[in-house]
């Protein structure tokens, strides 16, 4: 057999490295979309629309986890449904909604803010419920921000260098907000398919509830939060049972009691919507503190079911929980 010309061999090579670039490109561009949407792979969570329009929202455990917490400590502050808007879409932007440790300079954490530039310590900025707490206080100084265009508002706190980047997120943190403030229920849903070394059972689901609402979404419960902090919160017995049978050792029960005073759970905002905030919560840390199912106003979550809906168990029970906001919502983590 004759030997390859030389003009053969350079162009077998050509080909190859032609083929290399081929899926070192495919690999950039697929980590370049993971890094602007959170990733897509593993359990999923969605919001949809309440107003039936088509309208929703795909994104990952991870995402839900630190959207309910931007959610929580803006309602906790007493900020208004516009501001956690403002605030899920600059963390969509800034960081794919991910608590990253890298950025822009010395750019950290959701809302990618910088230590030099007085924002915190890179400790503090890495803790979500510090970072969003930090952007809420700027954006409360912006005069007028809730009759602001979305991009303008975001700005203000932010001085990004691509101002109008924003807008592209405001659809799908509209829909996250409606959701994580409890206006628009049983619209946010998620597989709830255990995460990998996460902490589970009832204590954890109490301290990550401190963590995000502050120590009175458990006192307000008849439950005890330790003074060790967010970290240890103990559960004085009875009250905070769920009542079901083989179920009340790993069940958290809050009940939503009527009343509109400024609390850690979610400010003037009436009863009901702060038993959806509450439930919409734990269905997004479902994954991270493996629970099981979460029940509220005759509406039933449970982990695992392939679509992960909201069903109706006591039409009765929910009609009455929609006139006066009384319902408990429960918690019950994975055995």
């Amino acid at each position: 057999m004759p030997e390859p010309s030389p003009t053969s061999k350079r162009r077998g090579r050509l080909l190859r490295i032609g083929a290399a670039l081929v899926v070192l490109l495919a690999v950039a561009g697929y980590l370049a979309v993971q890094y602007l949407t959170g990733g897509r792979g593993g359990p999923g969570c969605k919001v949809v629309s309440a107003d039936d329009d088509g309208a929703s929202y795909e994104f990952t455990p991870e995402q839900a986890v630190n959207a309910a917490t931007i959610a929580a400590v803006g309602t906790g502050r007493g900020m208004p449904e516009r501001a956690v808007t403002i605030a899920l879409a600059t963390a969509l932007q800034e960081s794919g909604l991910r608590n990253i440790e890298h950025g822009d300079r010395d750019s950290l954490g959701l809302f990618q803010q910088r230590p030099s530039q007085g924002w915190g310590t890179p400790t503090q900025i890495m803790e979500p419920t510090y970072a969003a707490g930090v952007f809420y206080e700027h954006l409360a100084k912006v005069p007028g921000y809730t009759r602001l265009p979305l991009t303008v508002a975001a700005q203000r706190v932010q001085r990004s260098g691509f101002p109008q980047a924003y807008a592209k997120h405001e659809p799908d943190a509209t829909l996250l907000a409606a959701a994580l403030t409890g206006r628009a229920a049983a619209t946010l849903t998620c597989q709830g398919r255990p995460g990998a070394t996460r902490a589970s059972g009832p204590d954890a689901v109490r301290a990550a509830l401190v963590r995000d609402f502050g120590r009175e979404v458990l006192q307000e419960a008849g439950a005890e939060v330790g003074d060790s902090g967010a970290s240890s919160p103990k559960p004085t017995p009875s009250p905070s049972s769920s009542g079901a049978s083989g179920e009340d050792d790993r069940t958290v029960t809050l009940p939503v009691r009527d009343g509109t005073g400024t609390g850690a759970v979610g400010g003037g905002r009436s009863a009901l919507q702060r038993g959806w905030q509450l439930a919409h919560w734990a269905v997004a840390n479902a994954s991270a503190l493996r629970i099981e199912r979460v029940s509220y106003a005759g509406r039933e979550w449970s982990a695992g079911v392939t679509d992960g809906a909201w069903r109706t168990t006591d039409a009765k029970n929910a009609e009455g929980a929609a006139g006066q906001g009384s319902e408990a919502v429960r918690i019950t983590t994975a055995r």
